[in-house]
């Protein structure tokens, strides 16, 4: 059975009729083309799929895109502010995705964009966390490549960029 639903992902006004059992992340990655919200486990555990819902970190494998009815959602594609916007530097990126490529926090890149909007979403809460911090906020997450070492040290420095614009830049 097909349900219409509206949703605003990514500051984008969407209606779409989806299946009443439809994951929130096969919806994003299927009937949108939000191909950066990525489906690992699709038990929760792994952290892959995580996106913003009303600004607060979910597991998009664990909900329904109907549930996600008339609300608030971002992914990757969307941390950015001007997202899809290029100068001549390249992609214009939020300043933990800067951090991540210049503190070289990734290797291939899965986990990476739940990571990222998780850790948007924790820096508002804790805009100068302690290492110990970040290591706590990423037990929810698990990467196969990195070791973490390089993950903390760029959500460190993302956090120092944050810092360094102002408030409503933040993403």
């Amino acid at each position: 059975m097909k349900l219409h639903i509206g949703v605003t992902v990514n500051g984008q006004r969407l209606e779409r009729d989806a299946e009443a059992r439809t994951s929130l992340a096969d919806f994003l990655r299927e009937d949108l083309d939000l191909t950066g919200t990525h489906v690992g486990c699709e038990h929760g555990v792994c952290g892959a799929c995580t996106v913003l819902l009303d600004d607060e970190p979910v597991r998009a494998c664990l909900m329904l895109a109907v549930q996600a009815n008339g609300r608030r959602i971002v992914t990757v594609e969307g941390l950015a502010p001007g997202s899809g916007e290029t100068t001549d530097a390249g992609p214009s990126l939020h300043p933990l995705q800067e951090a991540f490529r210049d503190k070289h926090g990734l290797q291939c890149g899965f986990c990476t964009p739940g990571i990222l909007l998780a850790t948007a979403a924790f820096l508002r809460e804790h805009p100068a966390p302690s290492h110990e911090e970040i290591r706590v906020m990423l037990a929810g997450h698990l990467c196969r490549c990195t070791g973490y070492q390089l993950i903390v040290e760029a959500i460190a420095e993302g956090a120092r960029r944050m810092e360094r614009r102002p408030a409503a830049e933040h993403g």
